[in-house]
Order: structure tokens, then C-alpha cells, then sequence
């Protein structure tokens, strides 16, 4: 879907690089990969170490000139980044670890050009249930299950939250913006062993199948590893 939305945006471009914006965008993955097809991205990352390896990546991949760094935090997007300035903003992982996720979302919301998609990428609460049922922490699966922000809290929880489907698009249409999209991301993928695609021929292929349609189908979307929510300012 995402493909489809840039090549829309180099059309209203008249053929200019659609302009995206990645934040939260860590050493570059997917800076580097929107770069290499012709994209002008802007990373914004508060980690220098992270910015250092996206300008290492962003150099190996002939691709320097297309990507902008920026060194700061979500809650200052607005004064890091021109207001309506990006065809495609992401912000993948980044929504269950900042302090307010709906100023956030206003934020993202606001760098968008008319026209323009957030794409979200969140944890799941009921998926992270369910893992930790299977994995035998039963007291930490009721936890995450009892607490609407999905989160245990104490010593080695590095999230802040996690959502559900209703919650993911309540947000992102609190934040001025039309939801076309919620779908699951590893609906099965994270449930299925190697041993399993090995003995089965195929298996790889079939996976892949079942994973797109289980994306957009409730309630297997519902509880797949992670949620990906896009809206159109």
C-alpha cells in the first residue's frame, strides 16, 4: 500500500521525489531503502550513535543526498520539520514510547501535506498476551490483560504502552486525521517454527499467503504481533 502512496505523490509532484519523513527512524532501514527508490527522506532520531550508522548506511548505499538527519525528539517535531512538509511520515515503534501519544499523533499529523499518510506501526496488547501465555508467564499475560495501556511496568518493560484495533484508530482520528486502514503485521509468522515451514514443502510460500489475508481479517488481525494503522490528512 505504501508503494501505491508514493507513486500517487510523485504524480501530484509532477514527478518529483515524493517527500518523506521517517521519525523515530533509528539507523536508517527503511530511510535507506525509501532513498534508493528515488525518495527525498528526513530522519529525525534522538540518538546520535543511530544517526551515525544511517549516515555509514546512507554512504555504502549511494544514497547520501537524499537523506536529511536530524537529531531530536517527537515532542519537538513541529519546530524540527516544516508543517506539511511530507507526502509519507512514519512512525514505526515510535507511538508505545513517547510521553503523550496524541500530541504525537497531532504532531505527525501537522508535517503531513495535504493529501499526505501517517503510517503507524504499534505492539499489540492482545498479541502480547497471548506470547506470553504460551510461554508459560501466565501472571504477566493477566497483567498485560487487566491493564487497558498494556504494560507491566517495573524492570525491563522498554514500553510504555500497547494497543489494541479500537484504540489505535480512536488515536489516530484524534489527531485530525481519516483512518483507511488498520491491519495486522506477523499474524502467524511469530507463532509458526522453522521446523515446521522445513517439513512442510512450500511452507514459506504458504505462510506468505496466509499472512496477507490474516492481516485484514478480524479477529486474526486483532491479535497479530503488531498493528499497522494508516490515515490520510
Amino acid at each position: 500500500m505504501l508503494d501505491a502512496e508514493l507513486t500517487a505523490a510523485r504524480h501530484r509532484r509532477a514527478g518529483e521525489a515524493p517527500r518523506v519523513l521517517d521519525v523515530g527512524g533509528g539507523s536508517g532501514v527503511l530511510a535507506v531503502a525509501l532513498a534508493a527508490e528515488g525518495c527525498s527522506v528526513t530522519v529525525v532520531e534522538p540518538s546520535p550513535n543511530a544517526l551515525a550508522t544511517l549516515h555509514r548506511r546512507a554512504q555504502e548505499a549511494g544514497v547520501a543526498d537524499r537523506i536529511t538527519a536530524v537529531q531530536g525528539d517527537s515532542d519537538a517535531l513541529d519546530q524540527l520539520v516544516g508543517a506539511g512538509s511530507a507526502d509519507l511520515v512514519l512512525a514505526h515503534g515510535l507511538l508505545e514510547v513517547v510521553d503523550d501519544p496524541a500530541v504525537t499523533v497531532t504532531a505527525l499529523a501537522g508535517a503531513l501535506a495535504p493529501g499526505g499518510v501517517l503510517s503507524v506501526l504499534v505492539a499489540n496488547r492482545f498479541a502480547a498476551v497471548l506470547h506470553r501465555a504460551i510461554s508459560g508467564r501466565l501472571v504477566d499475560a493477566r497483567r498485560l490483560l487487566d491493564d487497558p495501556a498494556g504494560t507491566l511496568g517495573g524492570p525491563g518493560e522498554a514500553l510504555l504502552r500497547r494497543f489494541d484495533v479500537e484504540g489505535l484508530r480512536a488515536l489516530l482520528a484524534g489527531g485530525g486525521l481519516a483512518v483507511e486502514l488498520i491491519q495486522g503485521h506477523s499474524v502467524v509468522a511469530d507463532l509458526v517454527t522453522g521446523s515446521v515451514l522445513e517439513a512442510n514443502p512450500g511452507g514459506p510460500d504458504a505462510l506468505a499467503e496466509l499472512e496477507l489475508v490474516a492481516a485484514v481479517t478480524p479477529p486474526l488481525r486483532d491479535i497479530a504481533t503488531r498493528l499497522h494503522g494508516v490515515a490520510r490528512r
